[in-house]
This record gives C-alpha cells, sequence and structure tokens, in this order.
C-alpha cells in the first residue's frame, strides 16, 4: 500500500481504448499510477476527484473536446499547477496554438514514439 501512495498518479484521456491500454501499459511498466478516461467529461470529473500529478489529453474527445478540458482545469487554481500533455492527430500550428492558448504544458502528436512520451512525462513531472 505505501509504495502506491509514492507514484506518480497520471490520468489518459483518449477515446481510443486500445491506444489507452497500450499507454497504461507503458506507464505501469515504468512505475506509474494510471487513471483513464474515454470523454471529455469523464476526463474533467476524474481530474477534479482524483487531482493527478499530470494529465494525458486528447483533443477531439466525445462530448467535451480537449481545449475545453484544458481550459476548464487551468482556469481553477486547484488544477492550474497540473501538467497537461495535450495529445493528438491534429498536427497543424494553429491546433497548437489553440492548445497553448487553454493552457496546456505540451503537445505531442500521434503517432509517438514511446520514449519521447516517456521523456514529456519526466521533464513535465519535474518541472512542477
Amino acid at each position: 500500500m505505501q509504495e502506491t501512495m509514492n507514484k506518480k498518479r497520471i490520468l489518459v484521456v483518449d477515446d481510443e481504448r486500445d491506444l489507452v491500454d497500450s499507454i497504461k501499459t507503458e506507464l505501469e511498466e515504468n512505475e506509474y499510477e494510471v487513471l483513464t478516461a474515454y470523454d471529455g467529461h469523464e476526463g474533467l470529473e476524474k481530474a477534479r476527484k482524483e487531482s493527478p500529478d499530470l494529465m494525458i489529453l486528447d483533443l477531439m474527445l466525445p462530448k467535451m473536446d480537449g481545449h475545453t478540458v484544458c481550459g476548464l482545469l487551468k482556469r481553477d487554481a486547484r488544477y492550474a499547477k497540473m501538467p497537461i500533455l495535450m495529445f493528438t492527430a491534429k498536427a497543424h500550428e494553429d491546433d497548437r496554438r489553440l492548445a497553448q492558448e487553454a493552457g496546456a504544458d505540451a503537445y505531442l502528436t500521434k503517432p509517438f514514439n514511446p520514449q519521447s512520451l516517456m521523456d514529456w512525462i519526466r521533464n513535465l513531472l519535474r518541472s512542477c
């Protein structure tokens, strides 16, 4: 039980269940505790309830898009410092700008290199 208390908690929000499963496996192999959500509304509620150390958030989600989720969390003092890594297939500069304006701390495009994802996570967790 004590071991779980020291693990960093990461919330993965994406509607592609296979992708969520593969990211979850990778994170757990790297000693992170993983929470999951499959739409924007569920992701926002889990973030508020569970207060993870970091969120990996897709942009294109059912019920509420990633920009909205990110903006709502970043404008709330309780969650503003939680790093949010936007994770999306949208690679246009406008999408990056919108993510930045919403408060995203990093932006990673799909398909992704698992090592690159782990590097981003480590850097974001170190900086918070």
